[in-house]
Formats: C-alpha cells, sequence, structure tokens
C-alpha cells in the first residue's frame, strides 16, 4: 500500500516571539539548516515521495521558497493551509482524501529524533503495522506530556494526556502511523475545551478498535 507522509508546519510559535513575529518557526535555523529540514529527513530516509506541508494562512510563500515542489529532494510537495489552530487531526482530514487508499506517516515539523536502526524501526513498523503506531520516547517528567501505557507485547493499553497520577514515563514523540481509515475516525471526533481535535482522542479512537 502506499504511504503519504504529512509534516505539519502550523502553530503561531508564540513562545519564540518576536522571531515567530515575522518567520514561521519550523523556518528558524538550527545549525546550519531550517528546523523543518530535520523532520523532512524522517519522511525522505523512510522513501516517501508525496509530502503534504500544513501551513498557516500567511506562510505558504515562506515554504515555497525553500522547498519549492519537491523536485530538489525527489519528491512531490503539496501545501495545506490549517486557517486556524484545529489541532494534529484536523490537519491529517486537510491532507488526506477519505477513501484514500494510502497509508500516512504525520511529523511535527518541529521534531528532532535520531537514535540507533531508527529508520530501520521505522521502515518495519510502516510495513507491517495493519492498523496505527506511534513512537514513545522514555522522560523524567511523564506529567508534561501526553503518555502511552503498554502491556508485556508493547500493545498500547492506555493513553493519558499529561497525567497527574504516574501510569508510565513513555512520551508521544509527535511521530504518528495511521492507516487508510484515518480520516473515517477522525471525523468522529469533537473539539476539546480548547476548541481543537486531538490527537489523544483520535489514538484512543484506533485503540478501541484494536482490543
Amino acid at each position: 500500500m502506499k504511504v503519504d507522509g504529512i509534516l505539519l508546519c502550523g502553530g503561531r510559535g508564540t513562545r519564540l516571539l518576536p522571531t515567530t513575529s515575522y518567520l514561521n518557526k519550523h523556518l528558524i535555523p538550527i545549525y546550519d539548516k531550517p528546523m523543518v529540514y530535520y523532520s523532512l529527513s524522517i519522511l525522505l530516509m523512510s522513501g516517501i515521495k508525496d509530502i503534504s506541508i500544513i501551513h498557516n494562512s500567511n506562510d505558504r510563500n515562506q515554504f515555497e521558497d525553500l522547498l519549492e515542489d519537491g523536485t530538489q529532494f525527489g519528491i512531490k510537495i503539496k501545501y495545506v493551509e490549517q486557517p486556524e489552530a484545529g489541532g494534529i487531526p484536523e490537519a491529517i482530514n486537510l491532507a488526506t482524501e477519505e477513501g484514500s487508499e494510502s497509508k500516512t506517516v504525520t511529523v511535527l515539523g518541529d521534531n528532532f529524533i535520531f537514535g540507533e536502526k531508527f529508520y530501520t524501526k521505522l521502515e518495519e513498523i510502516i510495513n507491517n503495522t495493519e492498523m496505527s503506531s506511534i513512537f514513545s520516547q522514555v522522560v523524567k517528567s511523564p506529567e508534561e506530556f501526553g503518555v502511552v501505557q503498554t502491556d508485556s507485547s508493547n500493545k498500547i493499553v492506555n493513553i493519558v494526556e499529561k497525567p497527574k497520577k504516574f501510569i508510565s514515563n513513555k512520551a508521544i514523540t509527535g511521530l504518528y502511523f495511521f492507516d487508510n481509515d484515518v480520516v473515517k475516525y477522525a471525523k468522529k471526533l469533537k473539539p476539546s475545551k480548547r476548541g481543537e481535535l486531538e490527537i489523544i482522542d483520535l489514538l484512543k479512537n484506533y485503540k478501541k478498535i484494536n482490543k
């Protein structure tokens, strides 16, 4: 089955003001390249050729100036506007047509993920996962993250956003793999108190049908 990439580059980056008053957060240089290159490389190294860049209303030109149509990387880039902060599931909905036969790998545009055999493991997950999969990282302060609790076979048994009581130290990193039913499940979601569709709720929908 074909696999498409979704790179999430929206958001206002208010914690990085005043820089983000004139430059999208994901275009800020980190060492010798824009931040977005690091997360884009995750999709490139996975062999994904069709990638949707999710951007704010006023930022498309900035990304097009840098990435163009993707030819320079041997890929095809589609630019998708997310006018307001509607959450990750909304961004997936915007980038993916209902009824699509493609799987999707969704990456936060400010992700830095490194590790021994990481890309080998990612390729294995893409090829072998039937429904959904996420990456987690052990952290010292799980109460600050969305975390997953897994059983002995590494299957998810619980997902909690910023748990007040300890259930796990495995934080969700912002790298998500979904099958071609993702739009169907995302459309069942209702906005949270902050007015967004939450990725935690989407993952819980998958958990319900994957028992």
